[in-house]
């Protein structure tokens, strides 16, 4: 579709001239002798850009723009002005106006503007269309599930987005905490800020601190820059810590003095800067069970506990379960390039009765790969192995051991069993786990797990 243009200049001769070379250019151009006129065009139709002389008869340019502005017009203005005008051209930038131009007017110099504009304005509505689409990948309703468990979270995500309160997510690894901190941040006040994730488990003790807060060039070796930190980027925003409950306890500190004082110090740094972030923490713990063991601060916990929301295991949602793989068929059939459309009855029953362990998470890493090997249109016992669908199996337990040892044994064996899977690399096998790559390597020396 073309550009539509209106030229507003009382100027017969300069007015024709640029619709002449605007036309040229494959613009599709308007004119009118003064502001009246314009204003009547721009209450007739719809223009991209409006390029108008500032001193005319009857109404001048000003006047023209403020009159638009009422009209709430999507025309953006280009003023031509004269030396002698050109504190009232800047006054019209503060009330609105994209740009102006001095006399004698260059028309390549107004075609450069023109063509600037267009891809100013392209940006913006792309930029707006794409926040539309997260906001709708986001949305509330793409939350899948029906189950009177699920409906309770809606209800919670609804009521918690528009405070500014803190909120903590409980739930299993893989039941779609992060889906959920997503929901009440493009649903909040804060959507037009960030939403910045970070993984407690995953950074190092040494580095937390400067990852959170930033650190100035010099505050230690390496620090050859600065470094702004997730709580300034997260700024006006959201920031997500996830699997807070393995956070060490001296960056505990240091977070608990951020979220009561909005206010972060840079490692390094001698003037706090202020930060207005609203918090979203997610643990897979019991984090009342690590208050009463000392591993978790208790002023820290009861900041981040304003309102809980408790995910539900797919256990307790089983019902959910043919709707989610119904969803993860459209999903990967759109990213796969595939048309998978039903579900075989067995292969249905066998997701229903199997118990998923990894949650929401394990059941859509099992429809991708059925998804892969998916011959034709309907999935298929057929597409997997025979034992796909068998629970993990661990290794049995002494009869003399403790609960401790039983879990300790269990844990080692669905670690390594993962790692198996994942051709031993660290990285996929804690995603798959739900942990975070640090906490894996801790568990790995602590259960004597070779990484081989």
């Amino acid at each position: 579709m073309a550009i539509r243009i209106l030229i507003v200049d009382d100027d017969d001769i300069m007015r024709e001239s640029m619709a002449a070379v605007m036309s040229a250019r494959g613009f599709e151009c308007s004119q009118a002798a003064n502001g009246r006129l314009g204003l009547e065009q721009l209450k007739a139709n719809e223009f991209d850009v409006v390029i108008s002389d500032i001193e005319m008869p009857e109404m001048d340019g000003i006047e023209l723009l403020q009159a638009a502005n009422l009209l709430m017009a999507k025309s953006s203005f280009i003023f031509i002005t004269a030396h002698a005008s050109v504190q009232t051209a800047i006054e019209a930038l503060r009330q609105g106006a994209y740009d102006y131009l001095l006399k004698p007017l260059n028309f390549e110099d107004l075609i450069i503007k023109i063509e600037k504009l267009i891809r100013h304005k392209e940006l913006l509505r792309e930029n707006q269309a794409l926040r539309q689409e997260i906001n709708a990948q986001y949305d509330f309703a793409n939350i899948i599930g029906e189950s009177p468990a699920i409906k309770q979270v809606f209800e919670t995500i609804k009521k918690v987005s528009d405070s500014e309160s803190n909120v903590l997510i409980t739930g299993a690894s893989g039941t779609g905490k992060e889906l959920v901190a997503k929901a009440i941040h493009y649903n909040s006040p804060h959507h037009r800020g960030r939403f910045v994730a970070v993984n407690c488990g995953a950074i190092t003790e040494t580095l937390i601190e400067s990852e959170l807060f930033g650190h100035t060039r010099g505050a230690f070796t390496g620090a050859v820059v600065d470094k702004e930190g997730l709580f300034k980027a997260a700024h006006r925003g959201t920031l997500f810590l996830d699997e807070i409950g393995d956070m060490p306890l001296t960056a505990q500190t240091k977070l608990l003095r951020a979220i009561e004082s909005g206010e972060i110090l840079p490692v390094g740094g001698t003037t706090p800067i202020q930060v207005h972030t609203r918090i979203i923490a997610a643990t897979n713990i019991d984090l009342e069970k690590a208050v009463a063991e000392g591993r978790f601060r208790e002023d820290l916990y009861y900041r981040l506990d304003v309102i809980e929301i408790k995910l539900p295991t797919l256990q307790e949602r089983r019902q959910d379960i043919p709707l989610l793989v119904r969803h993860f068929i459209k999903k990967y059939n759109k990213q796969m390039n595939k048309a998978v459309v039903s579900v075989q009855p067995q292969l249905l029953q066998a997701l229903m009765s199997r118990e998923w362990k990894g949650q929401v998470r394990e059941l859509e890493n099992f429809i991708e790969r059925l998804m892969i090997f998916a011959q034709g249109s309907e999935l298929s016992l057929d597409d997997l192995p025979p034992d796909a669908l068998n629970p993990v199996k661990s290794a049995p337990v002494s009869q003399g051991a403790t609960l401790k040892q039983a879990v300790e044994a269990f844990e080692r064996n669905y670690i390594a069993d993962q790692l198996s899977q994942h051709d031993g690399h660290r990285g996929e096998t804690a995603k798959a786990l739900g942990i975070g790559e640090a906490t894996l390597y801790r568990k790995m020396g602590r259960l004597g797990i070779d990484e081989k």
